[in-house]
């Protein structure tokens, strides 16, 4: 159980010079308090406040029908509710055409102010750029316009950002800090700043989200404003977040403390704003007490920001500190106090509407429900919190809020798997362990959904453009009123108010659902992708498993990790070790072959094989040479199962062997895949050429096949390939032997049935075009990103260079990947490479083979780690030689070329050859 890490975000970005930027509620699934932006003004005389400037134009009399209409627009816009909006813009647009009538150019953009921001509150915001770009339009009419054109980037990159489209947000932020420094003010220089680290923030990027705040901050103490006191603190609260999120517990400790004596060293302490910020302020350092175990002080320090919260009426924070107490509670044993807490939580969130955030309440609701003995009540608490769960994300589209869904999602998951199997041990023959199975079958298809809905990319391969274009505007106005509503609900309000916001969202909800059925009627094939049904245990052994196949199933928990063994007629279970034991023993198994100064010592990788065997395998006579289906977890996705020791055997040089010499082995990223799979496939015409080979790109101006390019002209990667390259520890380095590699496989194959791909024309452009769709076999001997850091950032790696040097798009991310169009019987990817970072997933694994299996090839070849190039280079060739020439399947050739290499001295370490899994469909090509 875990304490909340991040409450409500509210960003207060201010305009500095004219008018205030509008704040952006981001609602989040865990609970520590965010970073919140600097809103202080830095000097009145040259700040419009919003807020400031609604109730002015609400005070005063009409002096014309433009102002009228204005105020009755505001009027409108201050009843937040979704219809509210709707005809607050109307009087809008009744005011910004009389303004323009006559020729008042200030009143005009101030409109469009308003227009841009109530449109972005509505999730429209094509249109809020729309209003913004009128501005900027504008600027030659204004007085001062140097004034205007910053805030208003500010706000266009406000809008970006809660679009995830960070680049476009940074672009815009970077562009209005240069306007700041052309201006000189050193307070609102520091705001941009600061608004610049909180998208590095979102982004994962701390290190550069801290250089940001610094910066900021260093602006700030050369200021001699007093007002930017409050500025000073906002930031020292996000630099305490970012340390907080390193591990750095004591610098965030401190960092919250200074910011505290700012926040209390104002001499407005009745302002809403301060309170806010002090009550947030003091939530994250109960936050840094609790990872310290220093939970009575915790408790203290929560119970100072509680009654801020209830003070400015902010209920939704107020909740989140509630279960922040209850945590705490909780840990100290405080059982009944700890449920009457959360329970309180919960009430709130369901008063307010905050949807996003029961959940969290519920989960550990449960959690309590478990320690006191409860595990039936405790199983329909953690149903109930999966089921919102699960509605909610497929309607989510902001990237914020993307985030928060999913990344406790296996969490929960986890728990409610130990939970049945739990209930298991206690009724073995109630079926609790079938349960469990189909529970880890429904987890890794959400898993699936979190690297798409991540990977900033949309999936629109499988789906009517104008249905896909629906669902997008749908899911916004979704998003938008979610906001709305626990922006309104929040406060003070009226009956009348709750009942049309909630009616306005049960409304679009019918319309959404309407539209999921029918993109399930129309688009199976998407249907499938983003709306999964996991099969039951039933429906696995009826349909997937054959009388020669066991399926091997894992789910890694903190503390207790499980094994289904499955058969067509029977279904065991095993207890294991946790996460950390588990992964502790496969990086042993995998340094005793990946290591040079281990690889040379055979019985190292013998008894580390050995002890995870007997760890993860059942007994030997649970196989009996049957072909092996494995779903892995976690790590486990980048364990050899085929290097493992046969259960049973001894680790004597003369008597070990590894479990591919009597079995088969299919690896799946969940066993309800290859169901989706075959019914995409069935009666598939097949593709009528045999073999696209895509080999040796060209990744570097400094390979000696581009020609006369200076250093200084040369271009550095893209951020995303940079990125994703330094988490996974990759260089691209040439890979000499996959030319000579693809030249003997395409010997096996007439001319007229194939095609290559060499060097420069390794390129993206021929991946993604319609001859790709007309192989059977495709073969990307390139580097391979299976990022464990950041899943969404897998992908291929084709020509970065041309000719002459100039740098290309050779990133094949993993959403261009689920948007091929394929008919391939089989992928081959002969040169990945992969990172295991220090927090191990399997998910960038699990991404880049779905995303093949969805683009249309049933099976997947993939290594688990970055081959010796020759040895790869015979290992393939020995696989299509058997695959082509014998016809054998790809399961089976992949089987007896390793087999053939382990054999051989030369290759006989698993670094040489157990590299390689194949992934999906083992039934032959039809």
């Amino acid at each position: 159980m875990t304490c909340e890490q991040k409450q409500n975000k509210i960003l207060n970005r201010w305009f500095y010079g004219i008018l205030q930027v509008t704040f952006l509620l981001s609602l989040l699934l865990s609970g520590k308090i965010p970073p919140v932006a600097s809103d202080e003004p830095v000097n009145p005389s040259n700040v419009w406040d919003r807020e400031l400037t609604e109730k002015m134009i609400l005070a005063a009399n009409p002096k014309n029908p433009a102002q009228e209409a204005l105020k009755a627009g505001l009027n409108h816009y201050r009843q937040g509710t979704g219809a509210a909006l709707r005809l607050a813009i109307e009087q809008l647009e009744i005011a910004l055409k009389l303004w323009r009538e006559q020729g008042d150019f200030t009143q005009e953009a101030t409109t469009l102010q308003f227009l841009g921001l109530i449109h972005s509150d509505l999730g429209e915001y094509q249109a809020a750029l729309n209003y913004y770009r009128q501005v900027l339009q504008l600027l030659p009419e204004l007085s001062q316009p140097e004034y205007w054109e910053a805030p208003i980037l500010e706000l266009s990159a406000e809008v970006y950002f809660r679009w995830g489209e960070y680049q476009k947000a940074l672009e815009a932020y970077e562009k209005a800090y240069s306007l700041r420094q052309q201006i000189g003010i050193e307070s609102a220089q520091a705001a941009t700043l600061n608004s610049i680290g909180l998208v590095y923030y979102d982004l994962g990027e701390l290190d550069r989200a801290l250089k940001y705040y610094q910066q900021a901050q260093s602006l700030l103490q050369r200021s001699e404003n007093s007002g930017d006191l409050k500025t000073t603190a906002l930031i020292l609260n996000n630099i305490g977040q970012v340390y907080s999120e390193q591990g750095e517990l004591e610098k965030a400790k401190e960092t919250y403390e200074q910011a505290l004596n700012y926040w209390r060293a104002l001499p407005s302490q009745s302002d809403i704003r301060n309170i806010r910020g002090q009550a947030a302020t003091l939530n994250n350092k109960g936050y840094i007490f609790a990872q310290s175990n220093q939970l009575q002080i915790a408790q203290q320090t929560y119970n100072e920001a509680l009654p801020l919260w209830q003070k400015i009426g902010d209920r939704t924070r107020e909740a989140s500190t509630l279960n922040n107490l209850c945590y705490v509670d909780f840990k100290q044993g405080n059982l009944a106090q700890a449920l009457e807490i959360c329970t309180q939580s919960l009430q709130i969130r369901q008063t307010v509407g905050d949807k996003s955030k029961e959940p969290l309440s519920l989960y550990y609701i449960a959690q309590i429900q478990r320690e006191q003995g409860q595990l039936e009540a405790a199983v329909q608490t953690i149903e109930t919190a999966l089921e919102i769960i699960e509605d909610l994300r497929t309607k989510v589209d902001r990237q914020d809020l993307r985030t928060s869904f999913f990344a406790s999602k296996q969490e929960y998951y986890q728990f409610y798997i130990d939970l049945l199997m739990q209930l298991h041990k206690q009724n073995p023959e109630k079926g609790f362990d079938g349960l469990a199975l189909q529970a880890s079958e429904r987890a890794k298809a959400r898993s699936l959904l979190e690297i798409l809905a991540e990977s900033g990319g949309e999936v629109t391969s499988g789906i009517d453009p104008k249905l896909l274009e629906e669902k997008k505007q749908l899911q916004q106005q979704l998003s938008a009123l979610e906001q709305l509503r626990v922006r309104l609900l929040s406060g003070e309000h009226t009956e009348e108010q709750r009942i049309t916001i909630n009616g306005e969202i049960d409304n679009l909800l019918q319309q959404y659902r309407t539209l999921l059925s029918e993109i399930r009627a129309t688009s199976p094939h998407y249907a499938a992708l983003t709306q999964p049904q996991p099969l039951t245990l039933g429906e696995i052994q009826q349909q997937i498993l054959d009388s020669e196949t066991v399926l091997l199933e894992y789910s890694l928990g903190e503390n207790r990790s499980y094994l289904w063994v499955v058969t067509p007629n029977s279904i065991e279970s095993y207890e294991l070790p946790g996460r950390e034991e588990i992964e502790t023993k496969v990086t042993a198994f995998r340094d005793s072959f990946l290591l040079p100064n281990q690889r040379i010592r055979r019985t190292l990788a013998e008894n580390a094989g050995k002890e995870l065997a007997e760890m993860i395998l059942p007994e030997s006579e649970k196989l009996s040479q049957k072909r092996l289906l494995i779903v892995a977890d976690g790590v486990l996705q980048y364990v050899p199962f085929n290097a493992l020791p046969t259960p049973g055997t001894l680790i004597l040089e003369e008597d070990w062997t590894p479990l591919i010499v009597s079995h088969e082995i299919v690896t799946l990223p969940s066993a309800s895949t290859l169901a989706v799979l075959r019914q995409e496939i069935k009666g598939r015409t097949p593709a009528p050429k045999a073999l696209a080979i895509v080999a040796d790109p060209v990744f570097s101006y400094q390979d000696e096949r581009v020609k006369n390019v200076a250093p200084e002209k040369a271009k550095s990667l893209s951020p995303e390939l940079e990125r994703s390259a330094r988490e996974s520890g990759v260089l691209f380095d040439r890979l000499p032997f996959t030319e000579k590699e693809a030249e003997r496989i395409l010997d096996l194959i007439p001319t007229v049935n194939s095609t290559k791909q060499f060097g420069f024309s390794a390129r993206r452009e021929f991946v993604t075009s319609q001859q790709m769709s007309q192989y059977r076999i495709l073969h990307f001997a390139t580097h391979g990103l299976l990022n464990s850091e950041t899943p969404e950032l897998s992908g291929l790696v084709l020509s970065l260079v041309d000719k002459t040097g100039e740098p290309l798009n050779g990133f094949l991310r993993l959403y261009d990947i689920f948007n091929l169009n394929l008919s391939a019987e089989l992928a081959v990817l002969s040169a990945c490479e992969t990172g295991l970072g220090e927090n191990i997933k399997g998910e960038g694994l699990v991404g880049l083979t779905r995303g093949f299996m969805y683009a249309g090839a049933p099976r997947v070849v993939v290594s688990l780690w970055k081959v010796d190039d020759q040895a790869t280079s015979e290992l393939m060739v020995k696989f299509y030689q058997r695959m082509l020439q014998q016809n054998l399947s790809p399961v089976a050739a992949l089987r007896v070329a390793q087999i053939d290499m382990w054999q051989q001295n030369k290759w006989s370490s698993p670094y040489f050859w157990a590299a390689f899994t194949l992934q999906g469909e083992w039934q032959p090509p039809q």
